[in-house]
């Protein structure tokens, strides 16, 4: 398995947690203005380590919002209300006596959207005593490491991704109960293997979440190839585990990684806000 190739950064320290992908940044205030030089060494972070974490933050939901413009645009969620002080930050709530978790499951964000996000951010308001750990993966390896037939084969298919999965719809319902919403019905189309615009190294771009079926192909023909794939593409040497403490914030690339909120602290509270950043289409 390839490692990352590691710089060397003059303003910030990057430790990286996993030898798959993941690093804690240091030296940052992200609640401050920062200069151009501290941005671009964060976002070479991230683009080496595919998610960067940052401890000891201090955010109200502007100054969230004010640090990830430093990287692209936020977009709404098509699914749930930002907060109505900051509709561009959304809360990630699990209840005390709720059982299910938002994005419970294996995902990339959003990737039934045209132009599914570029990165997302989750900072950490309230965290459960133990437990609510979040699992990334590095989608990069998950291509690299499949056979040359199969990569030539995927290379020429796309899949097709619907926000009405059960896998996952499922774990949205309590939010959308709670703000009266109906879930919405949107289908994605976008290649199998999709090239970084940034990196121009390829990743697998389908997610057990959202992909129902490849295009051209039936639900049925499908499902062996997928299940295989969705399997492979989590595999433990890919993956990272991060465990969050208030003040956590996460900064992930969802071109290239997928991430797994772990739902193991029934009986308490976990508050999380997001930003989700305008993504290019897929190609």
């Amino acid at each position: 398995m390839a490692g990352r190739e590691h710089r060397s950064y003059r303003h910030i320290q990057v430790r990286p947690i996993a030898g798959a992908l993941g690093a804690e940044v240091r030296g940052v205030d992200a609640a401050r203005p920062l200069e151009a030089e501290i941005i671009a060494e964060i976002r070479q972070a991230w683009l080496e380590h595919l998610v960067i974490f940052l401890h000891d933050q201090q955010l109200t939901p502007h100054a969230l919002l004010a640090f990830a413009r430093a990287f692209g645009e936020p977009m709404e969620y098509p699914q749930l209300k930002g907060l109505p002080e900051c509709p561009f930050v959304t809360p990630v709530v699990k209840l005390a006596h709720e059982r299910v978790n938002f994005g419970g499951v294996w995902h990339s964000d959003t990737t039934y959207l045209e132009q599914p996000p570029m990165a997302s951010m989750l900072y950490a308001v309230e965290t459960p005593p133990y437990g609510g750990d979040t699992l990334f993966a590095n989608q990069y390896l998950a291509y690299e490491t499949l056979s040359e037939g199969l990569k030539r084969m995927l290379d020429a298919v796309d899949g097709v991704s619907t926000s009405t999965k059960a896998e996952v719809s499922k774990t949205r319902e309590d939010r959308l109960r709670e703000s009266g919403a109906a879930l919405k019905v949107l289908t994605g189309e976008h290649p199998v293997v999709r090239t970084h615009p940034e990196t121009q190294r390829k990743a697998l771009y389908i997610n057990v979440a959202h992909t129902s079926h490849l295009k051209g192909w039936t639900e049925e023909e499908s499902a062996p190839l997928l299940e295989y794939l969705f399997r492979h593409q989590v595999r433990p040497e890919f993956t990272c585990r991060f465990q969050w403490k208030p003040g956590s914030l996460a900064f992930w690339d969802n071109r290239c990684a997928q991430h797994n909120p772990i739902n193991d602290y029934h009986g308490h509270k976990r508050v999380m806000h997001r930003v989700t950043l305008v993504g290019d289409k897929p190609a």
